[in-house]
């Protein structure tokens, strides 16, 4: 046989099982939790910031305001 066409022969192999692999592994949800949790953490600091940079807006207007 031509060794390209064993060398296509191989590689359409390895496509097949690494296809199969991802294909078992896909419908698990393995690592769902953890990445809910970083994403929960980011967004929860993100609201923070958001927080605290309207506050900080709102206390400089207010320290702004001339009440006598």
């Amino acid at each position: 046989m031509d060794p390209q066409i064993q060398l296509l022969h191989a590689v359409w192999a390895m496509l097949r099982t690494r296809a199969a692999t991802l294909n078992r592994h896909r419908h698990g949800d393995d690592g769902y939790t953890t990445e809910t949790v970083v994403i929960t953490a980011l967004l929860a600091a993100l609201a923070i910031a958001a927080v605290a940079l309207i506050a900080r807006a709102v206390i400089a207007k207010a320290n702004g305001l001339n009440l006598g």
